[in-house]
């Protein structure tokens, strides 16, 4: 999959942090999901170009994933506090706050620990199939836990994150399996599913969550086994400025699934809101 946008880096809390950027004018920020093989070319190559026609658009490749440094030793811990940290210490470097933050899965988390931890930094937030809330795992996303680091146990993976119409392309599938099994990414991602493991999940509290005070729009697909739609009930419940997008025949890649419907409804949201 070629990559449209020229790569960047910038050091982001002494994490070398690589990124993609394109367009101009407001920040929008997009940090991708957490999945074996996940970047933020992969995930965003096709949204990113629309977004980009109104904003300036910077995706990041979080910590310990793409082309960011991947650290080892020196009590370095992929913890969730750890992804908020370097996501608030990336902005600061671009001066990029406040910026609407649009984020996947455990993108969304941090997006919302950011929100939490540094409001001076987030205008708005869009939280596309996040984590954050305790979710009993479907049986159906065994691959996904239970990755394999083999090309067929990627097709499984990807298989299971998508809706059933959904078809797997072969590039997508060549991508992600050599991202994943990347020495260094494969080492980070084992130690990162690891905290996951021993925390019992990516979840803050309800209090916490009620201490994000910014505009936030939350995108669900219907078909999502990794964040079922009663997820995206709750984030709205327990978010006061909040409103609720909901995709038919869409799994838990609204941006990859249907980049332009998730695109017309981030802009929409940001445009409206701004008003």
């Amino acid at each position: 999959m070629e990559q449209a946008f020229p790569s960047r880096y910038a050091d982001a809390g002494g994490i070398r942090t690589h990124y993609l950027e394109a367009g101009s004018g407001e920040p929008v920020v997009l940090i991708h999901g957490g999945g074996a093989g996940a970047d933020a070319h992969g995930n965003w190559r096709t949204v990113m170009p629309m977004l980009a026609e109104h904003f300036r658009v910077v995706a990041l490749d979080m910590v310990g994933f793409g082309r960011t440094d991947k650290p080892a030793g020196n009590g370095f811990v992929y913890s969730q506090d750890a992804r908020n940290r370097h996501l608030a210490d990336f902005l600061d470097a671009l001066k990029l706050g406040p910026a609407t933050l649009i984020g996947n899965s455990m993108g969304g988390a941090t997006a919302i620990g950011v929100a939490i931890a540094r409001p001076d930094l987030v205008r708005r937030l869009v939280l596309m199939g996040s984590a954050g809330l305790n979710t009993k795992l479907h049986a159906d996303l065994m691959p996904v836990i239970n990755y394999d680091f083999t090309r067929e146990g990627m097709v499984r993976l990807i298989r299971a994150l998508v809706n059933d119409n959904f078809v797997i392309d072969d590039a997508l599938v060549s991508y992600r399996y050599a991202l994943a099994t990347d020495p260094d990414t494969r080492r980070a991602y084992t130690a990162m599913m690891g905290w996951i493991r021993e925390q019992g999940g990516l979840a803050y509290d309800a209090d916490t969550l009620r201490r994000v005070k910014v505009p936030t729009l939350v995108v669900n697909g219907k078909m999502d086994k990794v964040v079922p739609l009663e997820n995206a009930y709750t984030f709205l419940s327990l978010i006061d400025r909040s409103w609720g997008y909901i995709i038919p025949d869409c799994g838990h890649w609204a941006m990859i699934e249907h980049p332009r419907d998730f695109a017309s409804a981030a802009l929409n949201f940001i445009r409206a809101e701004a008003r």
